[in-house]
């Protein structure tokens, strides 16, 4: 494998389940510039600032400390209440450990941010604190237990995950994903460095996400062809041209919750980026502990059925979860990761193709 401009390993400071961590980073399980592997994860991202940004790929290796190497960990499962704990536990009690290499001319700073990335600026003390954990229901506090090592990330790349964003509005998930992946093979740039080694012995390349001027350039049918309508693409396109105040806003606003304020209104702004997409955005950039996916189809029903037993609407979210001021977007994640289901009544949402219109 070509050898890493950047090597060195990082210790989390608590219980770490990175794999769980990272997923809102990734969209879809084709996404072209986040793939997982058995024992990490490999994304290629545009590290810094503006005409500044060097792009990168950057592997991380999840490492066991020695005492364990040899042991494969059980999955712990609570029957009762439906959670899991998924994937690896990385305890720095035991030695494990993250191995980070990077390529590219945006490697160191790809790099130092990858601890952001794992949530290392994800406070949790006001969510464990006695006063707020005597708040929940029971299946919340023993998911909080069961899943120590689920944190909220921030992944940065305001620009790239806004994109992504307007592109699951309104749509199938399927359809959303499927056309980031199209799009960025067609029209990203690959990534430095090694493609994603495979078991059969192939390699799959990262893609970037074009830049603003690669987004503005895509012709009208090649928009349709993965199947956006016009009303998103607009939407991107006018998100694109403001390339350089994300670059700004997002060098002014630190990662984490601290460079939140003043984003929500930077963010809803733009035509076409509401709530819903303000709040999906925050979550993955800036690991944002409060903001809560209001105007989506899934969430309020999954909220509503796991805290009152039955589905809700956006008025009733906002009421269940009125008491969890403050670390709403925890909660929601909890209930995710905790196995609650949302009954189904109905056929799903059915992908739209509006190819032959």
């Amino acid at each position: 494998m070509l050898q890493a401009d950047v090597t060195h390993r990082w210790t989390p400071p608590w219980p770490l389940d990175p794999r769980a961590t990272l997923a809102p980073l990734q969209h879809g399980p084709q996404d072209p510039s986040l793939i997982f592997v058995p024992d990490g994860v490999w994304r290629a991202v545009r590290a810094g600032a503006g005409s500044a940004a060097g792009a990168s790929t950057v592997r991380l290796r999840w490492v066991r400390g020695n005492e364990r190497a040899a042991t494969a960990q059980p999955e712990h499962v609570d029957r009762r209440l439906g959670g899991t704990t998924r994937g690896v536990l990385l305890d720095p009690a035991h030695g494990d450990h993250v191995e980070i290499q990077a390529w590219g001319p945006g490697a160191a700073t790809a790099a130092a941010a990858v601890p952001a990335w794992l949530g290392t600026l994800d406070d949790w003390t006001a969510f464990d604190s006695p006063d707020f954990t005597e708040r929940l229901p029971e299946f919340l506090r023993a998911t909080r237990r069961l899943r120590p090592g689920l944190r909220l990330p921030s992944g940065g790349g305001l620009m790239d995950t806004l994109v992504a964003v307007v592109l699951e509005q309104r749509v199938t998930g399927l359809e959303a994903h499927s056309a980031w992946a199209r799009l960025l093979r067609q029209h990203g740039e690959q990534a430095p460095g090694p493609a994603v080694p495979r078991a059969d012995g192939r390699a799959i390349p990262l893609f970037l996400p074009p830049k603003g001027a690669a987004w503005r350039r895509i012709p009208s049918w090649q928009w349709h062809a993965a199947r956006v309508d016009p009303a998103r693409r607009n939407t991107i396109v006018a998100v694109a041209e403001r390339e350089s105040a994300w670059a700004r806003l997002e060098a002014e606003r630190p990662a984490g919750p601290e460079g939140l304020p003043g984003l929500d209104v930077a963010l809803s702004s733009l035509r076409g980026v509401g709530v819903w997409s303000v709040a999906e955005t925050l979550q993955r950039t800036h690991g944002a502990p409060d903001h809560v996916s209001f105007g989506d189809f899934h969430v309020a029903h999954h909220v509503g059925q796991a805290l009152s037993g039955r589905r809700v609407d956006d008025a009733g979210m906002e009421a269940l979860l009125a008491p969890f001021a403050g670390q709403r977007q925890r909660v929601v994640r909890l209930i995710g990761a905790s196995g609650a289901k949302n009954p189904s009544f109905g056929p799903r949402l059915a992908p739209q193709d509006h190819r032959g219109h």
